[in-house]
């Protein structure tokens, strides 16, 4: 069949692609954030303990993490919109279980159900931006798909406690059936189906075994703190890599880690999003032992990041789609160390105004320079075939990164055991702990300054036209 038309920006097909994919990717994403404010009350109404309490978070993570490469090539294989939309369906499907739970251990099974549906769409959002727009508008339609979704991050603390206060917690479960059942709808009636058609013979099923194995057991491995677990993870993972030398159709080609672009920004990604992950972290504990601050107070005080990423996400991607990434994506993870090393100084006596504030905007103004960007960059450097395993690689890293940072640091900087709760060793550990992560940054900085030098503007490394080799053909 001859491939269909590609998407503008301003046609109602692609406005309601976008929406489409946003709006799952935002459901997917609010829920990991939404949950965390909830957990002491379903505690109390559950019964559960503590290890429940962390498999309820933990077997959604689990899940995602494993299994993001195999959906982002199964999105490639069988039509990325055939995918997400199974996604959507199985993620709706889990969030009403998990609504639904009579107790903890159906709960936990539900999360992982949920997991499972998050990694079938959470790489196909991308992937289908990057096969069904028009060159030109790749970059700002990503932009806003990284806006929306820093939104959602934002948000989830704010959502989930006026939720959990006033509806009850299965209502943070119940409110995902009816935004996926919009997400389905606008799918079925606005975006095309687009699939590498290259892919043929099997599907490289002992890949995505290996792969999805060793994600699992690092990802445990990093959040349990067991060394044995995560060097496993390792060992395994180093198997996947020398195995997918040998498919004709790997999982993961490695020709794509042959591209010095496509490299460089997924170092930077472990680099930068290990930090990110901790920084959330350790200030948000440290308004609420040391400064005393509510945990909703607390949660509020990233709102400035949620405005910036809405206000200048699409111009950072123009922006870099004009004069090439390097620059944003340098400049950004430096802007964000600098925001970070501001934010270090905070202690028993905070004022919003003075002493949060300043750090936040200048911490968000680097998130909004070089999210989005990064991204695009990711994806223009993959032939448009990989589009999904390109998203899915991706995903894992970046979330390999935050998961190493915050397994690691806590123990580093002196935080074992409840030693968090001592408002005096929480204050100095967490000055430590951001001051190692504005070192993260920083060298996020400097690899992408190193590693992108030369790389083109995406508007110079794709053709204006689709393929003429059928790499997009509908299935």
């Amino acid at each position: 069949m001859p491939a269909p038309p590609l998407l503008t920006r301003s046609s109602p097909a692609g406005r309601g692609t976008l929406i489409a994919v946003t709006l799952g990717s935002g459901v997917a994403i609010l829920d990991g954030s939404v949950v965390n404010v909830a957990l002491a009350t379903i505690g109390t109404r559950l019964h559960a303990s503590l290890a429940q309490l962390q498999w309820v978070v933990n077997g959604y993570l689990l899940a995602l993490a494993a299994l993001v490469l195999v959906g982002g090539s199964l999105g490639d294989r069988l039509g990325r919109r055939r995918v997400y939309l199974v996604g959507i369906a199985w993620f709706a499907v889990g969030s009403a279980l998990c609504a639904l739970a009579p107790n903890a251990p159906a709960l936990i099974g539900s999360r992982v159900l949920q997991g499972v549906g998050g990694a079938l769409l959470t790489p196909g959002a991308l992937a289908v931006i990057q096969s069904s727009f028009v060159p030109k508008d790749r970059a700002p339609a990503i932009g806003w798909w990284a806006g929306t979704s820093g939104i959602a991050t934002a948000i989830g603390p704010v959502v989930g406690g006026l939720l959990v206060g006033h509806a009850g917690w299965r209502w943070i479960f119940w409110i995902n059936v009816p935004l996926c059942a919009v997400v389905v709808l606008l799918c079925l009636r606005f975006t095309p189906q687009t699939r590498d058609a290259e892919a043929v013979g099997r599907f490289d099923v002992a890949g995505s075994l290996l792969a999805a194995a060793g994600l699992a057991l690092l990802t445990e491995g990093l959040t349990a703190a067991s060394w044995p677990l995560g060097t496993a993870g390792i060992v395994i993972l180093a198997a996947f890599v020398a195995y997918e030398r040998r498919p004709a159709q790997p999982l993961v080609p490695p020709r794509l880690f042959r591209d010095r672009v496509f490299s460089s920004a997924n170092a930077m990604t472990f680099l930068v999003y290990g930090a990110l992950g901790a920084v959330t972290l350790f200030l948000v504990l440290q308004l609420q032992v040391s400064s005393g601050w509510s945990p909703l107070a607390a949660g509020l005080a990233a709102l400035p990041v949620t405005i910036v990423l809405m206000a200048l996400s699409s111009r950072a991607a123009a922006l870099s789609d004009r004069i090439g990434p390097r620059l944003p994506m340098s400049l950004g993870p430096l802007l964000c160390a600098a925001g970070t090393v501001l934010l270090s100084g905070l202690g028993r006596h905070v004022s919003y105004a003075g002493d949060v504030l300043p750090g936040i905007v200048v911490f968000a103004l680097g998130l909004a320079l070089l999210v989005s960007p990064l991204t695009a960059t990711v994806l223009a450097a993959a032939p448009e075939r990989y589009a999904g395993v390109a998203s899915g690689v991706n995903n894992a890293v970046a979330r390999a990164g935050s998961l190493l940072a915050i397994a690691a640091l806590p123990a580093l900087v002196g935080l074992s055991g409840a030693a968090y709760r001592n408002p005096v060793v929480m204050t100095a550990g967490y000055r430590s702990a951001l001051l190692w992560c504005a070192g993260l940054l920083a060298a996020g900085g400097v690899v992408s300054w190193v590693g992108l030098a030369g790389a083109a503007p995406e508007r110079r490394r794709r053709p204006s036209r689709r393929p003429a080799d059928g790499s997009s053909a509908t299935s």
